[in-house]
């Protein structure tokens, strides 16, 4: 990072400007002076630690042009004479630099420069400082005071009219202090409101508010009669002391709102570029949902919805340099799976999503110096994780302020138009309306397949897209580099480099991915509805102690577009390991958390109507039982004898049994051989064996055969 003398930087902490005074050869000492504060001295700082303080966004760089001294012609010679005579007395002093910012040495030259000039220490120290915190120039020392005369003020209404004679003979009325309170009263009460009333309409309310010099009543509604056309003023000059008072900004943050004249009446007098420096000197975040329906990748009938996408976008080069898309959010979590994205190996990223890509074509991997964001999702406690993590400043856009990250809501607008044509279940500008036709039932694509091929239409702005709008400066022009993302990219890289920062990949999934907890039981690392386990675990026999002593909660790191690993967080150590999918849970291997989330809703809802068939089913069971026993019942009435007592009747349960243990067997005992020869192909041997060798066996000799043939 370069510094420059007479640069100005502020302190967030303090909320103070300081001007750079001078900076070594070598870079790598400077004095800076505290502005907005005469007492201040000039303050030795290392450019290491200014660099540092500002990369942590604890101070920053900024233009500030209000302590420039813009000689004019109001001055008069007088104002130069007094300039000349303050040079005269501190010229020796300023030229002896670096020494002069010492306290010791500067102490010993004022001293010299007070006996030589005969003036007071005061007076030298206020030179100083007006010459220092002022851009070290002489003019620094022009007088604060011009005498600006007359101009502007205005005359005082007399007893004769004022303006030009009147046209048609009515003299109308001098505005005077009386009457411009009643102007400002009327315009700030009928027109500088949400009303949008007209300025006529504003002089026709005041008329009657201000100017009535009689009230009557006409069919029993009051009415209110003007004065003479010579006691009251004309529109002309109510509308003139109007353009007078009230400028244009005044009247439309009055009339439109803060918000909206911030974001559709404000002048646009700067790029977006001209706030950055280099690649990575900003990046701009945005989320958007995007205008088609998806469908499930486990099951193309099962409508998802509509996805999230977040654009993350380069402000100097406009290449998209981070995007995620999902159904999470807009949220924090959608938020950081984006930023996860922007320091990802995009080759192996794309690979994922089964494209090939040079990583030449897609070379960002870094964070910024600066995050844009809207306030939502980043604002909050959450951010101190970016800024505790990466020394990542994060700005939040005002609301409704979309314009401030225009570059990333273009982009937006961009993909839209470009997918439009051509995907299913796209929703057009009559979606909702009585008639129109239901895009949601033209669904086809799964969010991989949409994901797909924003890649690839990403890829072709990155690398194809030339922006007419951008601003090349001179160094560009000079190198004839052409405003595509990728070129602006590669440039930036080479000449303007010191923003980006490479973080890994792991470290960003560390800090940045969502958190949940997880229950470890004796079937395993519990997340989601999933079944986890990892080495850790096995090892220190986690799911064995579940078993003996109980689960317990542990927090895990997870990627909510590919559930197939998550990771074990343990802050206190900087450690987390990745567990895998078990056996039982490999069916969801691959699938995004929304997916999974979707399909254990399918089958609840599917396990919600069999619970009901099966309700049903039990209930008719219920019923069948209950015709037998009532069958049954009526079945003892008819044939009790009633002859018997208790104890007879337990008496006999033995013998009765025995009875019916012989009728049983009766009834079970079935000629097996029998049944088998009549269901059995009769088969014709040769006649030359004799027929006596084959005589069928009678039950108890083919039973006792069978268990000898089973004894040996």
């Amino acid at each position: 990072m370069n510094f420059y003398v007479n640069e100005i930087l502020q302190d967030y902490q303090q909320e103070s400007l300081y001007r750079i005074l001078w900076l070594d050869p070598s870079n790598s000492i400077m004095y800076i002076l505290e502005l907005n504060n005469p007492k201040a001295f000039p303050e030795k700082k290392l450019v290491s630690e200014m660099t540092d303080l500002i990369v942590v966004g604890e101070w920053r760089k900024i233009i500030d042009n209000s302590y420039d001294v813009i000689v004019s012609n109001e001055y008069e010679n007088k104002h130069y004479e007094a300039r000349d005579a303050a040079w005269v007395i501190i010229e020796d002093i300023v030229k002896e630099e670096p020494a002069i910012y010492e306290k010791s040495f500067r102490t010993e030259l004022i001293k010299e420069v007070q006996e030589k000039h005969d003036v007071t220490y005061p007076t030298i120290r206020k030179y100083l400082y007006k010459y220092w915190s002022r851009g070290k120039t002489i003019d620094a020392l022009l007088p604060d005071y011009k005498n600006s005369g007359a101009k502007g003020k205005e005359r005082k209404a007399g007893e004769n009219k004022r303006g030009r004679p009147p046209v048609y003979g009515v003299k109308g009325i001098n505005v005077d202090e009386e009457t411009k309170r009643i102007f400002r009263l009327a315009i700030e009460k009928y027109y500088l409101t949400s009303k949008q009333n007209s300025l006529t309409a504003a002089y026709k309310f005041m008329l009657k508010e201000f100017y009535a010099e009689n009230i009557y009543y006409e069919n029993g509604v009051e009415k209110v009669l003007l004065k003479d056309e010579d006691a009251i003023p004309t529109l002309t000059q109510f509308k003139y002391w109007y353009q007078k008072e009230y400028n244009a900004s005044e009247v439309l943050t009055a009339r439109k709102g803060e918000k909206r004249f911030n974001k559709d009446h404000r002048a646009v007098l700067n790029t977006s570029q001209s706030e950055v420096f280099g690649p990575g000197s900003r990046y701009q975040i945005d989320a958007t949902i995007a205008d088609v329906y998806l469908v499930s990748e486990v099951n193309r009938n099962w409508i998802i919805g509509r996805p999230v996408v977040y654009l993350v976008m380069d402000v100097f080069s406009r290449m998209a340099v981070g995007m995620y898309v999902g159904l999470e959010g807009p949220s924090w979590a959608g938020a950081m799976m984006a930023l996860t994205n922007v320091v990802a190996d995009k080759k192996a990223y794309c690979s994922e999503y089964d494209i090939e890509l040079n990583e030449n074509d897609w070379p960002s991997r870094h964070l910024p110096e600066i995050l844009l964001a809207d306030k939502g999702e980043f604002e909050g406690y959450n951010v101190e994780r970016l800024v505790r993590a990466f020394n990542l400043h994060v700005e939040n856009a005002a609301s409704y302020r979309a314009d401030w990250k225009g570059i990333v809501e273009k982009q937006f607008d961009l993909i839209q138009k470009k997918v439009k044509p051509l995907l299913p279940g796209y929703i057009d500008v009559d979606f909702q309306e009585r008639g129109a036709k239901d895009y949601r039932l033209d669904a086809k694509l799964t969010l991989k397949e949409f994901t797909q091929i924003l890649i690839k239409q990403i890829l072709q702005y990155n690398t194809k897209h030339y922006l007419k709008s951008y601003v090349r400066d001179r160094d560009l022009v000079s190198d004839n580099v052409q405003p595509i993302p990728i070129e602006l990219w590669r440039w930036g890289i080479q000449n303007r480099t010191g923003k980006l920062r490479i973080v890994s990949e792991e470290l960003v999934k560390l800090q940045l991915l969502p958190r949940g907890n997880a229950t470890v039981n004796h079937k395993g690392i519990q997340f989601k509805g999933i079944s986890y386990s990892c080495d850790k675990a096995i090892k220190e026999s986690w799911f064995e102690n579940a078993r003996m002593k109980g689960s317990w909660k542990i927090e895990l790191a997870f990627d909510p577009r590919n559930m197939s690993h998550v990771y074990v967080i343990d802050e206190t150590i900087g450690y987390f390991e990745e567990c895998y999918m078990l056996e039982v849970s490999k069916r969801y291997e691959g699938l995004s958390l929304d997916e999974i989330t979707y399909w254990r809703q399918q089958e609840r809802r599917i396990e919600q109507d069999q619970n009901h068939k099966q309700l049903q089913k039990e209930i008719d069971y219920i019923a069948d039982v209950e015709a037998i026993i009532k069958q049954a019942e009526k079945e003892k009435k008819a044939h009790q004898d009633r002859t018997l007592s208790k104890a007879e009747q337990v008496g006999a349960i033995r013998d009765n049994r025995k009875v019916e243990k012989d009728r049983q067997r009766k009834v079970e005992s079935k000629p097996i051989i029998e049944k088998q020869v009549e269901a059995t192909e009769v088969i014709l041997f040769p006649q030359n064996v004799a027929e006596t060798d084959f005589k069928r066996p009678n039950v108890r000799e083919f039973l006792k055969r069978r268990k000898e043939d089973k004894n040996e």
